[in-house]
């Protein structure tokens, strides 16, 4: 978002906004700051556009970073786009509230009076309302000043990782609402500015509660709608259907054409947590207890998805004791280096709680945190050889574009494609070669 808003310009081609991100003072925090002040992008890509967005930012000088919270107080804009997780409990998960409240409170220490906090975490229906706002006005009134000198709004991102990050916050239809009609006023004419609203024009809700509703429920729908696809793939697979053809043609029909395919899980901070907002924010923000079972049974079901692959692997081989595995990709969707709640971290505990030995591969993943002394992951892609099984677990286009005999160079592992990676091609190239191929969701090999 930083460098989308850095990237916006007025009708004489200059710069619109002079843009400051700040980040936490700790070592992850350092390290971001110090490549966005060196022009470099800190996370691993593979959008150019993004990059070369970064780097003519520097260039132009309208894009910095700091950890100085006193910045706030200079800004005739904040957006504030801190995690807010989940935690869990031993009455099951529950929000975990206290960053985004000190997020708050830190720029409320400094917000100046007018300034539009712009609210575009992901967050329960009623938090901007009944949280960020409390918080601030507590903040300002610890000031001396009025609780209602600041604008606050929430509009929530559209992104889709991968090579068309930047793309999909620019080139994307934006929902946003205001506290106050001063403040909707205010964020949308700082949105205009950013998003291209001639192509994909803004969408004004009555409230920043029903702003947040329309994220969790955006989110929700499409968590059931993946969750529903694993009971077609099972029954695909027993009697001999390729589920994939199946979904295709039936995509034809313009009313199904999202419909989705089945995989290897779901992963990424969004579809893993967020339709589990709807119940914790009617209990704890509004005080009704009530229960939303589609999207609890979605997300167990899609935490669990992981699994089938193991199941597979493990009925393919006879056992995983004492076997050695080679999974390809670690991310938690294509084309990214982003390894949170990735369905590839279930797949891993489940298999060494099986008695298998993984090695891990991810062209954009070189570290992998949450799982650091489980497995290796391997800078560069392994030789197949040695190898009972291989895992294509993630549709990265180097995966995509494998020349796999050339690869395989005699090797015969099994081969398990869990999330629609390889093409027909690929998948009669490997059988071609001497080896047992399998696919999640296909019931025989096309």
């Amino acid at each position: 978002m930083a460098a989308a808003v850095a990237r916006a310009r007025d009708g004489a081609g200059q710069p619109c906004f002079n843009v400051i991100g700040v980040d936490l003072s700790n070592a992850a925090g350092r390290d971001r700051i110090d490549a966005i002040n060196a022009g470099r992008f800190p996370f691993t890509t593979v959008d150019q556009q993004l990059v070369e967005a970064v780097t003519l930012a520097h260039a132009t000088g309208n894009l910095r970073a700091t950890a100085d919270p006193e910045v706030y107080a200079g800004a005739d804009v904040i957006i504030c786009d801190v995690n807010l997780d989940l935690q869990t409990t031993s009455d099951g998960p529950s929000l975990a509230l206290e960053g985004l409240r000190k997020a708050v409170g830190a720029v409320a220490a400094h917000i100046r009076p007018g300034t539009l906090l712009l609210v575009e975490t992901t967050t329960p229906p009623g938090t901007t309302e009944r949280i960020v706002a409390p918080e601030m006005r507590a903040g300002l009134e610890a000031r001396g000043l009025p609780g209602d000198a600041v604008l606050i709004a929430h509009s929530y991102e559209r992104v889709m990782p991968g090579a068309d990050y930047l793309d999909s916050i620019i080139n994307y239809w934006r929902v946003y609402a205001g506290c106050t009609p001063e403040a909707a006023d205010a964020a949308e004419a700082f949105l205009s500015r950013v998003i291209n609203v001639a192509k994909y024009p803004l969408t004004r809700l009555a409230s920043p509660t029903a702003s947040e509703t329309a994220k969790v429920l955006e989110n929700s729908y499409r968590a059931v709608t993946i969750a529903f696809m694993e009971e077609w793939a099972r029954f695909a697979e027993n009697v001999g259907v390729d589920l994939f053809s199946v979904v295709d043609a039936i995509r034809k029909r313009p009313t199904h054409s999202n419909m989705r395919t089945p995989g290897f899980g779901v992963g990424g901070y969004c579809l893993t947590k967020d339709p589990l907002f709807a119940t914790l924010a009617s209990r704890d923000i509004f005080g009704d207890e009530r229960d939303f079972p589609f999207c609890r049974q979605a997300v167990a079901l899609n935490n669990a998805m992981p699994l089938v692959s193991v199941d597979r692997l493990e009925r393919e081989l006879g056992s995983l004791e004492g076997r050695s595995v080679l999974l390809l990709g670690i991310s938690y969707r294509p084309d990214v280096g982003d390894t949170r709640y990735s369905p590839s971290e279930t797949f891993v505990d489940a298999a060494l709680g099986r008695g298998a030995t993984i090695t891990c591969h991810d062209p954009l993943v070189e570290e992998w945190p949450e799982m650091a002394g489980k497995v290796t992951v391997a800078r560069t892609l392994p030789s197949p050889a040695g190898f009972d099984a291989v895992v294509f677990g993630v549709a990265h286009r180097a995966y995509q574009a494998l020349d796999l005999p050339r690869w395989l160079s005699g090797a015969c592992p099994l081969v398990l494609d869990a999330n629609g990676v390889l093409s027909n091609a690929q998948r009669r190239a490997v059988r071609a070669a001497g080896c047992r191929c399998y696919s999640i969701g296909r019931g025989f090999e096309a």
